[in-house]
């Protein structure tokens, strides 16, 4: 399955937005690509927003029409996180951490967002790019007072992926990884003043079988959110779904001016 990007606006702009297309019709990013591509074999399609080495905050821009990447702003200011990712940094499809969900885990609401992921690999990710990955664990992080989990995986093309199945084989072949992916997550907004953030479960990677109740979770609570059932002022318009949101691709292309 194939994507392809439409850029609109430069690069560094508050202008700037990354939209997706498949056979060249306008797609979204957040509800037409699809969330799994092996369940049984914890495999998942994330996109890339945040390359690792690089530190421009780009994210799904999830109350916009057909949800293109576009770069986070702070008090009219294009958002810079102080340091650059360690690892590349995306999200998830076809989920979302409803904010009127509390989870037990953590006592607080959802986010609002799709869920966060941090693949692990050795490759270059490039923002709007869908890689396969390997669920390997997730972080319980509360940001703000917010669940806010944070997926760990690795690219299925990575030279050591099909060789790490535990948190123990992720210590054995990438050693270390594992605490600067934490230890980059708590401490990433310390220099712009504030503290760190704060995660449940001591900040110890969950189970793979826990991370796949996470997603299987944000993955129902992402239904309600497209079916209607949960009321918010994200933008759910696709091109795919074949319900009440969806438009035709020629009537999502003319309203993009594509």
């Amino acid at each position: 399955m194939t994507y392809t990007t439409k850029q609109v606006g430069e690069t560094g702009s508050l202008e700037y937005r990354l939209f997706f297309l498949k056979d060249n019709k306008p797609v979204s990013s957040f509800h037409d690509v699809p969330l799994w591509v092996n369940k049984e074999k914890q495999i998942v399609n994330m996109l890339v927003e945040i390359p690792r080495g690089t530190n421009a905050k780009l994210e799904i821009a999830t109350k916009e029409y057909m949800n293109p990447i576009k770069q986070d702003v702070k008090d009219g200011k294009l958002r810079f996180v102080h340091d650059k990712y360690p690892f590349n940094y995306g999200a998830l499809p076809q989920t979302w951490e409803s904010p009127e969900h509390t989870h037990p885990s953590t006592g607080a609401k959802g986010d609002n967002d799709p869920l966060d992921a941090c693949e692990i690999g050795s490759g270059q990710g490039v923002t709007g790019e869908f890689k396969q990955v390997k669920v390997l664990g997730v972080f319980a992080m509360i940001d703000a007072g917010e669940t806010d989990w944070k997926i760990l995986c690795i690219d299925v093309n990575d030279p050591v992926a099909s060789q790490i199945n535990s948190q123990e084989d992720i210590e054995k072949h990438l050693p270390g990884k594992v605490n600067e992916v934490y230890t980059f997550l708590r401490d990433y907004k310390i220099p712009d003043g504030k503290g760190p953030n704060q995660f449940a479960f001591d900040g110890k990677l969950q189970s793979i079988d826990f991370s796949m109740k996470v997603i299987d979770e944000t993955e129902a609570e992402w239904k309600d959110l497209v079916n209607g059932k949960t009321k918010s002022s994200l933008s759910v318009v696709n091109t795919t779904l074949n319900d009440s949101n969806t438009v035709t691709a020629e009537v999502a292309a003319q309203k993009l001016n594509f």
